[in-house]
């Protein structure tokens, strides 16, 4: 019964030593794939197109609209405000406006308005 066991463990201790280096010889460039993706420092960043960024906006802003509708409020024009986010001039404008009534408002002794917010609120009002 020993000479059998013994032969059993030789057996499965060789094939699991073939199996081994089976896998390490076909695994290929698996192992230093590790580590690699679309979070890692060293990766170039996948590019998209203007076409792409603007459809995930209009997407987005859809979204925001469906919203607003569900709570019974009205929806805004999608085009416009998709408009008034890709215009940098105008978006640099409001800006220093916010920041000049930020200004202001220090020098009453009020809050400052925190920038981004106030900029996006406006610009919705333009729209």
């Amino acid at each position: 019964m020993q000479e059998a066991f013994a032969i059993v463990l030789f057996v499965v201790v060789g094939v699991a030593v073939v199996a081994a280096i089976w896998a390490l010889v076909t695994s290929g460039g698996s192992y230093e794939q590790i580590g690699r993706g679309g979070l890692s420092v060293d990766e170039p960043r996948p590019t998209s197109s203007a076409a792409e960024r603007e459809d995930d906006i209009r997407q987005m802003l859809e979204a925001r609209n469906a919203r607003r509708a569900a709570r019974g409020e009205q929806p805004l024009d999608v085009d416009t405000e998709l408009r008034a986010l890709e215009d940098p001039e105008l978006r640099e404008e409001v800006r220093t406006m916010v920041v000049a009534t930020n200004a202001r408002r220090v020098a009453r002794g009020e809050e400052p308005l925190d920038v981004e917010t106030e900029v996006n609120r406006r610009l919705r009002d333009l729209s």
